[in-house]
């Protein structure tokens, strides 16, 4: 099971495997309280996505070709198989940052691992 989730939201045990899915690390949350297994920056939007966003809602179709276009290269494939692998194994937890919680990286990536298109080996 994957599973979306604000990183301000408290941990919980139910949340299993918690990865944070950020490029930058959030406000106001200390690394040692944040109970993280991961933090892969490297699947999150590259810097110039990340700042052409802006998080502009009329711009959020776009930004999600967009995004999907950067996560179709070779190290973004093999970023979300093993996503995909740890989801399968028991609870994923992408962790975002951003108050919208419906506009942002990490629901794309919810949407992409779900459907597992492109992921098998």
């Amino acid at each position: 099971m994957i599973e979306v989730k604000r990183i301000y939201l408290p941990a919980e045990a139910s949340d299993g495997y918690r990865v944070l899915v950020d490029r930058l690390w959030p406000r106001g949350i200390k690394k040692e309280d944040a109970r993280l297994d991961e933090w892969l920056k490297e699947i999150s939007p590259s810097p110039e996505l990340r700042r052409w966003y802006d998080h502009q809602i009329e711009r959020w179709p776009e930004f999600q070709v967009r995004y999907r276009r950067e996560l179709a290269s070779a190290g973004g494939v093999a970023h979300l198989r093993r996503l995909a692998a740890l989801g399968k194994k028991g609870t994923l937890t992408l962790l975002f940052a951003t108050r919208d919680e419906q506009h942002n990286s990490a629901n794309v990536l919810l949407d992409i691992l779900q459907a597992d298109r492109g992921l098998r080996a």
